[in-house]
């Protein structure tokens, strides 16, 4: 893959997702399909530091991806990775991706804000 130029390596690893995304289940590949063009759209014209995460990041999303479809033919496993809160992980989130994580778990589990609301003021 060293012999690909950036455009190259960019677009085979969108093209790849979009080819996972295809072993989920319809609802799941509906909205991972959409979240990926997105991100990608949104990322197009990003930094060089930035344009590294990105790419790190999402080659890291298929290699995990590609393992769990591979455990979930063998044994319906499921999907996805829980963030765990002490890791860290959120701290370097950008306040954008913060929002972006929300309004995807709003998305997936079908919970209105106002009932998020509610339990945030406990």
């Amino acid at each position: 893959m060293s012999g690909l130029n950036h455009v190259q390596r960019v677009r085979l690893l969108y093209k790849t997702i979009l080819r996972l995304h295809r072993g989920l289940p319809n609802e799941l590949q509906e909205l991972g399909q959409a979240y990926v063009r997105d991100e990608f759209r949104r990322h197009k014209n990003c930094n060089p530091k930035e344009t590294q995460i990105f790419m790190l990041e999402w080659s890291k999303y298929t290699l995990t991806l590609s393992e769990q479809l591979l455990k979930n033919a063998k044994s319906n496993i499921g999907f996805g990775k829980n963030i765990d809160k002490d890791d860290g992980v959120l701290d370097s989130f950008t306040d954008d991706q913060i929002l972006q994580l929300y309004n995807l778990f709003k998305e997936t589990t079908g919970i209105q804000d106002k009932i998020i609301e509610s339990e945030l003021s406990k």
